[in-house]
């Protein structure tokens, strides 16, 4: 017995040293811009000797936690997709050890060959960084379609046009590796190949007016290339949308070419419209336009041609650009009636054709200095040649009441000119930089009168932006000085002004995953060619459109809050806005001769309260995914002569089931309204259900959309007191409409890294009045 005490006591005691050699090590691994949690950083412990001890993942709020059986000297090995590696020393560990916190700093390339199996975003003070997970890439058919699998906060897929829209229906500017592109471009990548996708929803001054930015981040390969097609088009209508595009690499260079044509052919459109005038004499014209179906038909083209040549200190990147866009056919007619005198009543036809040709080239140049400093320089040329016509007729009994038309042929020519320096300062970065813009436009403007518009528009900016840490505060400081200058040829009114702007951010990390941020800044807003020229354009028996050369440019604040969560399968977004302009240009309206003017003038203010809440969900059991999203507008329009408010609540609601090579997605999204000024502009009220099946580099897919209803609308408003109306547009063939898509892309090739092009300037306005309703 005593000997059995004896032995028991020293196994015990032998336990006891044995629990005594063991090693606990803690940490928290985060992302040195911002700290930020980073959740699937993989951490390896070895000795070193470079023997494997254990390893770990980290968790949602970037923790991890490795055993080691008994004391020792080791070294931790910390590594995270999209981030550089880090090796740290920790000497002899003994007991229980919790380590300063980890931090990465970003990679500043793509990396060559990953496989991501756990989706990871990590939030920063002007972006979000966010990787795909191999079962999104594998499932999505293009970067549209990867956005779609992703389920970004504030971002929603157009899968009719193929297209990432904004809240309110813009769209964001799109860049892959830096590269300004068009949404053709992105439909037409492959999946596999994006790294991440950084996605700047709220750009500061050194994107311009940009409402927001996703940049793919992409490899590229070093010899072979990729080729992409994309067939997708209607079966119960006249709608497509395909492209082609191919590129080769050799060595340091690659050359790519773009090809994209999309069509729509509608014999089912019209709209209803109901008008009230009120005349000088008191008296008032209430009538309505019963439309009946007539025809819409359109076609576009890009083409894209690029050369870019890249080593590990400069990239060099010329490109051409091609866009077409033809109209011939926008056309309604229907019957005008006096609704207090219904036998009054006159036939209308209103049709209108346009052509649009804007070619551009674009050269970039990228220099990586030495000490983390980046010198970029962009120079953009673009011609843009419009042509637009339109008849509008009443008619009693085939008599020619009413004859209106005007032709209006333009040019404007642009040059765009910007330098950036960028210098990272350990954690911090700061960022200079200037940019011109200068665009002539030559109008030649025919009907109801015979004027040649010529004029001249420049504005010119410099800007300088600090970012920095102060424990878990990010902040980013902003400040710039902008010239605007306007001219008209033999019109009074010409301006030159200075102004400054502004930005501050700040993002301070909470407890977990989550994080709450604050952006204000101030700005300024020039008036739009197409405002400014001094030109009268009859719109029907009553009403004309006139330009105001005497608009001023004009400033704007805006301030935005919004906390994000992410838990689990649970991702959590709230935003919140607050938007206000000063002495905007808004339209108004007047009479003068018989005759209801509507022009545009710097009006009192504008003002814009929203808000929004998304919830995203996923994945559930590996194939099902919920993103649901609510908010609302409030919309307060100070004029000289008028105050109208509009609120306007929305629903989107998208599920994405995925199985094997199956997927199915289906969603609603009623509409985002807009008012300024005296207008409402409705959004779309749509609906859709889309079948997939992808077999490696080739994906089917047959889609409905708006099966629940028999016609597609879209509704618009205006308040004015000398003309107001309530118009409803209609394009029967956008209901129940059944499509077929076909993709197929494939790369061959080894991977390398590739550089990141930083700019994108482009002009796209025309400088062209409307003349239509």
């Amino acid at each position: 017995m005593r000997r059995l005490l004896i032995m028991a006591a020293i196994i015990a005691c032998a336990a006891l040293g044995v629990e005594a050699q063991k090693v606990i090590i803690r940490g928290f691994v985060g992302d040195a811009d911002g700290g930020a949690a980073l959740e699937f950083a993989n951490v390896v412990l070895r000795t070193v000797d470079s023997v494997f001890v254990g390893g770990a993942v980290t968790s949602s709020e970037g923790r991890f936690s490795i055993e080691a059986k008994e004391e020792g000297e080791f070294s931790l090995s910390v590594s995270c997709i999209g981030f550089e590696s880090r090796r740290i020393d920790l000497g002899r560990m003994s007991g229980n050890r919790t380590l300063e916190d980890i931090l990465l700093a970003e990679e500043a390339v793509a990396l060559e060959s990953v496989t991501v199996s756990a989706s990871a975003t990590s939030d920063k003070l002007d972006r979000q960084l966010i990787y795909p997970t191999e079962a999104q890439t594998k499932v999505a058919t293009n970067g549209i379609d990867l956005i779609m699998q992703l389920m970004i906060p504030k971002l929603s897929v157009d899968l009719l046009n193929n297209t990432i829209k904004l809240p309110g229906g813009g769209e964001p500017q799109y860049r892959i590796n830096g590269v300004k592109v068009e949404s053709e471009d992105v439909r037409m990548l492959k999946p596999s190949d994006v790294v991440r996708i950084e996605y700047h929803d709220n750009p500061g001054l050194r994107y311009g007016n940009a409402e927001a930015v996703l940049d793919y981040i992409v490899r590229r390969p070093e010899t072979g290339g990729n080729f992409g097609l994309e067939l997708y088009d209607g079966v119960t209508s006249a709608f497509g949308n395909n492209q082609i595009n191919g590129r080769i690499n050799h060595k340091r260079s690659e050359f790519s070419l773009y090809y994209g044509i999309s069509h729509r052919d509608f014999y089912r459109m019209w709209r209803d419209n109901t008008e009230t005038f009120r005349f000088a004499d008191g008296t008032t014209l209430r009538r309505r336009e019963a439309g009946e179906p007539d025809h819409g038909q359109m076609l576009w083209q890009n083409l894209n041609a690029a050369y870019n040549y890249m080593n590990t200190s400069r990239t060099f990147n010329v490109s051409f650009r091609m866009y077409t866009n033809n109209t011939p056919h926008f056309d309604y007619h229907g019957t005008l009636y006096n609704i207090d005198y219904p036998d009054d009543k006159v036939q209308m036809v209103d049709r209108s054709e346009s052509s649009i040709l804007r070619p551009a080239i674009d050269l970039y140049y990228q220099e990586n200095l030495p000490n983390d400093q980046t010198l970029v320089l962009n120079l953009v040329g673009t011609y843009n040649s419009t042509d637009n016509t339109r008849i509008y007729q009443e008619r009693r009994q085939g008599v020619l009441l009413t004859d209106v038309s005007s032709a209006v042929e333009g040019v404007k020519r642009s040059i765009i000119g910007e330098a950036i320096y960028e210098k990272k300062l350990g954690a911090n970065a700061i960022s200079i930089g200037i940019k011109h813009t200068h665009a002539a436009t030559d109008n030649r403007y025919g009907g109801m009168s015979n004027v040649k518009s010529e004029m001249i528009q420049q504005e010119s900016s410099a800007y300088a932006e600090y970012k920095g840490k102060l424990g878990k505060l990010n902040y980013s400081l902003a400040s710039g000085l902008m010239r605007s200058y306007f001219e008209q040829a033999g019109i009074e009114g010409n301006y030159d002004k200075y102004s400054m702007q502004a930005r501050l951010v700040l993002q301070y990390a909470l407890p977990g995953s989550s994080s709450i941020r604050l952006i204000t800044g101030t700005g300024n807003n020039m008036p739009a060619l197409s405002d400014l020229s001094a030109v009268d354009q009859a719109i029907d028996s009553i009403q004309i459109r006139r330009g105001n050369p005497l608009l001023r440019p004009f400033f704007s604040y805006r301030n935005n809050l919004d906390y994000n969560l992410r838990t689990g399968i649970l991702n959590l977004n709230l935003w919140g806005i607050y938007e206000y302009q000063h002495r905007p240009v808004m339209e108004e309206k007047f009479i003068e001769n018989e005759m209801i003017v509507q022009t545009w003038n710097n009006q009192k203010n504008f003002q814009r309260l929203a808000t929004r809440l998304s919830l995203r969900l996923g994945p559930i059991a590996r194939i099902l995914n919920i993103d649901a999203s609510g908010g609302l507008n409030h919309y307060i329009s100070n004029g000289n002569t008028y105050r109208h408010t509009y609120t306007n609540p929305f629903i989107n609601l998208t599920l994405i089931a995925t199985y094997k090579n199956m997927s199915l997605m289906t969603g609603l999204e009623t509409n985002w309204d807009r008012f300024m000024g005296e207008t409402m502009s409705g959004g779309e009220n749509i609906h859709f259900m889309m079948i997939q099946y992808k077999h490696k580099d080739l994906a089917l897919a047959m889609g409905m959309f708006n099966p629940f209803v028999d016609n597609y609308r879209q509704r618009s408003e205006n308040r004015s007191q000398y003309a107001s109306y309530i118009r409803s547009n209609y394009i029967n063939e956008s209901s129940r409409l059944l499509t077929l898509r076909l993709n197929w892309n494939f790369a061959f090739g080894r991977k390398v890294d590739t550089a990141s092009k930083r700019t994108s300037n482009t002009d796209e306005d025309s400088g062209v009045m409307s003349t239509g309703k």
